[in-house]
């Protein structure tokens, strides 16, 4: 099996399954010509998406932005939420200091983020 080798190359493929996919449903067999078409063009693309348009893991600071946000939340509410003073807060959110195991662990709890992600594993 070949891949996708360029964005001409992947587009071309991404057009050719957007004009498969009227064409195959859950009841075509699968020794259909546009089935099988279909499956490894989509094969294709996903490898190639992956290789070149993958999403890194989030940062703690994405995340705590983004939780933030979520929940209404200003820089001086979480920094009581979790515990700290907002200037240590505001070293998180900046990326210039990483959290201590103990806010890790608050961090992880009460805004739900998973542990990986507050300890940068």
């Amino acid at each position: 099996m070949t891949k996708i080798e360029n964005k001409v190359q992947y587009e071309w493929a991404i057009k050719r399954v957007e004009e498969l996919l009227p064409l195959v449903d859950d009841n075509t067999p699968l020794d259909d010509p546009n089935s099988i078409e279909l499956e490894l063009l989509s094969n294709l693309v996903a490898d190639y998406s992956d290789e070149h348009f993958a999403i890194g893991e989030p940062t703690l600071v994405d995340v705590l932005k983004l939780r933030m946000y979520e929940m209404g939340l200003t820089q001086k509410a979480l920094s009581a939420l979790i515990g700290v003073s907002p200037s240590r807060l505001s070293d998180y959110v900046s990326g210039k200091c990483e959290p201590t195991l103990k806010v890790a662990r608050e961090m992880s709890r009460k805004l739900n983020i998973d542990a990986n992600i507050v300890l940068g594993v």
